[in-house]
């Protein structure tokens, strides 16, 4: 009868599979690192971190982020109003792109902000703006609580949340492009005159893409027996 080997006989092998298991997984740590610092770097890279120094806060770069975050913004909040409020599928898919891309595009921008140190808001409406780019515009809250040209005011807005079906469709479309032509000015300011790489990308991104939703919206109001509101101011 043969005797069993004992237990403790593989045991050198065991420790033996553990050290190339250890240096693998030593390895994988390393691999990961690196990539997380290289990942970190490209982050920094698109941001523009370290290539340039941290606006402040009367910075056009910086007051394009925080008045366009606020200018958005409504421009999130009527679109959701869509999402429920409308029964038309391109309205919707409209109002579900406009919000998507808003929400994302104010994400980046209250980001910028925080890694500058700086407010996300400001009681100087559009002040990082020329005299010249602001002619015609009056940046100062009025008692309907318009505070930037194209927005909504607050009697605008209660009256939107009331309606629904094709009433609704009307007054969206009616709304939201005065509101891109409202932020249009902004957008091409800050396009022209952020010292930021990611500014001026961004705001030329914006200007582009609301000029052609402008052009696409207003052909979608006639579609459903509606006209323009007067241009912004």
């Amino acid at each position: 009868m043969t005797t069993p080997a004992p237990a403790t006989a593989h045991r050198p092998q065991d420790a033996g599979a553990r050290g190339p298991r250890r240096w693998l997984v030593a390895a994988l740590v390393t691999v990961i690192a690196v990539g997380l610092v290289a990942l970190g770097g490209g982050l920094a890279v698109a941001l523009g971190i370290g290539r340039a120094e941290t606006p402040a806060a009367n910075s056009v770069d910086a007051g394009f982020a925080r008045d366009m975050s606020r200018h958005q913004l409504q421009a999130v909040e009527m679109a959701n109003l869509a999402l429920t409020h409308s029964q038309d599928p391109d309205v919707q898919r409209l109002a579900f792109d406009i919000s998507s891309t808003q929400t994302n595009q104010v994400g980046r921008m209250q980001g910028w902000l925080t890694l500058w140190g700086l407010p996300l808001t400001s009681g100087d409406v559009m002040g990082w703006m020329d005299e010249g780019a602001m002619a015609g515009h009056d940046m100062a809250a009025t008692d309907d609580g318009a505070v930037m040209p194209g927005m909504a005011t607050e009697d605008e807005l209660a009256q939107l949340r009331s309606l629904s079906g094709t009433t609704f469709d009307v007054m969206f479309l009616q709304l939201m492009i005065r509101h891109h032509q409202g932020g249009l000015a902004m957008a091409q300011y800050g396009q022209e005159h952020a010292t930021q790489a990611v500014v001026r990308s961004l705001a030329r991104a914006i200007a582009e893409t609301q000029t052609a939703e402008t052009t696409t919206m207003e052909q979608m109001l006639r579609v459903r027996g509606g006209s323009p509101l007067p241009p912004a101011d």
